[in-house]
């Protein structure tokens, strides 16, 4: 096996499958960071969930806000739902994995905040009740997904924002969600602090 041939493959398949995204998220992003931004501005929050690299992702992206991205700026409210883990395995041993986050959701989500659900498929059953709760709370929802969306894209109304990454194999949707989640923090930032560039 020629492993640096394979190597090469891969860099080359991640690249294609960002620039054929491009296309179709470009808009759809900038939705989901206007919607991030006036929640952030209005007191918001934003609450991210996902399961195994999707909960890697949520947590990465909760770090970037309530820490710092690329600039400097105030801390930003953001929360991964993902990280607790007396809540996590209280809510799967006392109720069913498939509300660990919507539990949450109930209890931390307020109008006006925006939940993160983050699923390759779309058809995670904890993210898809994450998005019930949401919609219970009067938040809005963007969700990160692909393989067409799914169960998620389904429910999701006229004030939510589908970031469907138009690709079938997992390894180069999460790294099109990566991307997103990294376009996501740009844009904030930009729009909070004004950049014009």
């Amino acid at each position: 096996m020629d492993l640096v041939a394979r190597i090469a493959q891969q860099f080359t398949d991640s690249a294609q499958t960002k620039l054929a995204a491009l296309e179709f998220m470009a808009d759809p992003i900038a939705a989901a960071i206007d919607a991030m931004t006036h929640s952030l501005m209005s007191n918001g929050k934003i609450l991210a969930c996902g399961n195994g690299g999707s909960a890697a992702d949520a947590q990465h992206f909760a770090a970037e806000l309530l820490n710092r991205f690329e600039l400097e700026r105030p801390p930003l409210a953001a929360l991964a739902l993902t990280t607790d883990s007396s809540t996590l395995t209280s809510i799967a041993n006392d109720y069913d994995f498939s509300q660990v986050f919507s539990k949450q959701v109930r209890a931390l989500g307020q109008p006006g905040d925006v939940l993160l659900a983050i699923s390759t498929s779309g058809n995670s059953p904890n993210v898809i009740e994450a998005v019930h709760a949401a919609h219970e709370r009067e938040m809005r929802v963007v969700a990160l997904t692909g393989k067409g969306g799914g169960e998620i894209g389904a429910l999701l109304g006229p004030d939510d924002v589908h970031l469907c990454v138009p690709a079938d194999r997992t390894a180069r949707i999460q790294e099109v969600h990566l991307l997103t989640l990294h376009c996501l923090c740009d844009g904030i930032d930009c729009l909070l602090l004004g950049v014009e560039e």
